[in-house]
């Protein structure tokens, strides 16, 4: 089979990989996006919260810190300029008890060395004006936190890319590949396979990134890290949810607790409720709802028996196991693994979302 000679190709048509093709487009450069799937964001992208994240917990001066908070100020100035549904409703960090409380300085203090310095400290009658049917005696109130139509979103990356010339193929999965002297070779499987011999290759493929790196012949097999799968098992509610806010309770060891977020229609989902798995299975276990009843009315003691039913589940590409600290975004350009024109992005998991338009500028900088 004749290699065809390419400019650019993104892995993965997922929010951040279309973003990516968005800036390489802009900038100029013919782009051909594969996507193994029929649609753009059948995975991790359709199976998030579509929060707007602040840029709250992560750790200072971490990828996810920098990408977060500026993904974050350029959504809020992409959405509406492009029609994309969005809403800055603003996100409430509950303390149920008086001994959690030194917990909210903690997460301000984090936040503040981030750059995320809007928040408020409420009081407890602060918060119950604000949402009376929360139970706590004091919060932080995170107006830079919203929810955005993350499907809209992908489809504005995919128009823009699209009209400044980049390509769009579904049902494209690589199948291997190998570094060349004169680029990086890629064997496309589908209904027509092909070879294209690629300037630039960024490997977005999400929970598949590993397995493409390791597919190339000749890449450092060191540099492809082992990659653990968290399902995330979330809960809708029933009925109507009576917040206007994001309502979370203080951060637990290993996660942010059970915490409702809204869809711009006002319904409300509960999670994650987290569970390690060795395949890709999006199924939700009616069972494990119950768990969540408990959790849920330390901050809203009148959740209603019976109120939640099983709503979806989404998987997160963790670079270490349980237990283990959290992991930041790997952004891995020829600087650390030595191939030219290759950036493999691993681990890219929430806020991937909300970091989509900076992580997309980083890429283009390096390729």
């Amino acid at each position: 089979m004749d290699s065809e000679r390419v400019d650019s190709v993104v892995i993965g048509a997922g929010a951040v990989g279309l973003a990516v093709a968005r800036a390489l487009a802009l900038a100029g450069r013919e782009v051909i996006v594969l996507e193994a799937e029929d649609a753009i964001g059948t995975h991790t992208s359709s199976r998030n919260s579509e929060v707007i994240h602040a840029g709250i917990y992560y750790a200072r001066d971490a990828l996810k810190a920098r990408l977060c908070v500026a993904g974050r100020d350029m959504l809020y100035r992409y959405c509406p300029d492009h029609g994309v549904a969005h809403r800055r409703c603003g996100k409430l960090i509950v303390a149920a008890t008086e001994a959690e409380e030194p917990v909210l300085a903690r997460v301000a203090a984090a936040a503040a060395a981030n750059g995320v310095d809007d928040l408020r400290l409420l009081d407890r009658a602060d918060l119950h004006a604000m949402e009376p049917a929360l139970r706590g005696t004091a919060a932080l109130l995170s107006p830079s936190t919203g929810i955005v139509d993350s499907h809209g979103l992908m489809l504005a990356y995919q128009g823009d890319a699209e009209a400044r010339g980049a390509m769009l193929a579904f049902n494209s999965p690589v199948e291997g590949g190998a570094i060349c002297e004169d680029g990086i070779e890629l064997a496309v499987g589908g209904a027509a396979p092909m070879r294209l011999v690629c300037r630039s290759v960024i490997n977005s493929a999400g929970l598949g990134a590993p397995a493409v790196a390791a597919s190339l012949a000749g890449f450092p097999a060191p540099h492809v890290p082992r990659q653990w799968l968290a399902r995330g098992n979330y809960f809708t509610l029933s009925a109507a949810a009576p917040f206007r806010h994001l309502i979370y309770p203080v951060p637990e060891p290993g996660g942010l607790g059970v915490h409702l977020t809204l869809d711009l229609a006002g319904r409300g989902r509960f999670g994650p409720d987290v569970e390690w798995i060795e395949t890709v299975d999006y199924s939700v276990d009616p069972a494990r709802g119950k768990r969540f009843y408990d959790a849920i009315r330390t901050y809203w003691p009148d959740l209603p028996d019976g109120a939640l039913e099983p709503g979806y589940a989404g998987i997160r590409p963790k670079l270490v196991p349980p237990g283990a600290p959290p992991q930041d975004f790997v952004i891995q350009g020829p600087a650390e693994h030595g191939v030219p024109g290759l950036v493999n992005l691993y681990g890219i998991e929430s806020p991937g979302l909300t970091a989509s338009p900076a992580i997309a500028d980083l890429v283009a900088g390096l390729v």
